[in-house]
């Protein structure tokens, strides 16, 4: 995914965020004033907007708590000092009913609409994974490889060559050693070379980690001038795609790959990253508007046979809770 799209994803996700809070707390004054100064902030904030809006409206079940007013002005969409509620005429108890319905089907437009570019890279995969599953493979060369939740490869083995991309999600590569043919995993522009290895790679949004269990490998960033990073066993790497930087540190055996084992281990990362790696494991969207809590740093085992006790293992410790919205909607906050 390029950096616009990712930019585009993250815009249309707050919006959604925004969409969630605003009608569960249709009455907050103050986050309704939140709200109106992200709104004002760019364009792009304002056809996310619309965007979820549209998305909710076209559920037909119920209609959006929040209805935003809009007036024209220099032929630009411009919000409003006003923002009234729409009034339901329901009763209470089947606007319950109809709201949840209309959650469930929001969800799954999220979850389309968040997802699109992920559904159109698995079109190019020669193998893939869902949510929840793993799966190994064995390649025309003899090597063997685990595909993590929710991932996806591409082989190439013509013309003397023996290249995997890895397109999402995670893999464990056992390489059959062949010196005249380097067995080279590509991972969002990062180049991981074996030299007759077991290894783990990651590709997560903005970085690609790099997990050396046996042999050795040698990781480079296609983009940028720096020096390539040769792992020993018991190493691992994490590349930042945007800067070119590594950051290398030991991991015990026990822990590279133990999704495997049904275990994520992380060492000093952010909430926010490990959350977008249980999101693999886990059937609803996961949404996470407080970004404070989405910054702080954990390190930890958490269960991935068990997703929604995992998410409140990590969020908990920081005075966080994870609501369940609707069946396929998990919220994060400290509110």
């Amino acid at each position: 995914m390029t950096s616009d799209d990712d930019r585009r994803d993250s815009v249309l996700e707050e919006a959604m965020d925004w969409l969630l809070r605003l009608n569960a707390a249709s009455e907050d004054i103050a986050l309704r004033r939140e709200f109106e100064i992200w709104l004002a902030q760019s364009r792009a904030h304002r056809i996310a907007w619309e965007q979820a809006r549209r998305t909710w409206r076209a559920m037909g079940e119920a209609p959006p708590v929040y209805e935003h007013v809009w007036r024209r002005d220099d032929h630009r969409s411009i919000p409003s000092a006003s923002a009234p509620r729409a009034v339901a005429t329901r009763s209470r108890s089947s606007w319950g009913r109809r709201a949840v319905a209309a959650g469930v089907g929001l969800a799954a437009c999220i979850v389309v609409a968040l997802n699109y570019p992920t559904i159109s890279r698995r079109l190019q995969a020669d193998y893939a994974t869902g949510t929840a599953e793993t799966r190994t493979v064995q390649l025309a060369d003899g090597t063997s490889v685990e595909l993590g939740a929710d991932s996806a490869i591409k082989v190439d083995m013509s013309g003397g060559r023996r290249q995997v991309t890895l397109l999402s999600g995670e893999a464990f590569f056992d390489v059959t050693h062949d010196a005249a043919r380097p067995f080279v995993v590509l991972a969002g522009g990062v180049d991981v070379t074996d030299l007759g290895t077991a290894f783990n790679v990651q590709l997560a949004s903005k970085d690609t980690s790099v997990e050396l269990a046996h042999g050795s490998v040698a990781v480079a960033v296609a983009k940028h001038s720096s020096e390539d990073i040769v792992l020993v066993p018991g190493e691992m790497v994490i590349v930042d795609r945007a800067t070119g930087a590594m950051q290398k540190s030991a991991i015990a055996q026990d822990d590279i790959a133990a999704w495997r084992d049904g275990k994520l281990f992380v060492n000093d990362v952010t909430i926010a990253t490990v959350v977008e790696q249980l999101q693999r494991y886990h059937a609803a969207w996961i949404t996470m508007p407080d970004k404070d809590l989405g910054r702080q740093k954990v390190t930890g085992l958490y269960d991935l046979r068990n997703p929604d006790r995992a998410l409140r293992a990590l969020v908990e410790p920081y005075g966080g809770t994870v609501r369940t919205i609707a069946p396929y909607v998990r919220l994060l906050s400290r509110f």
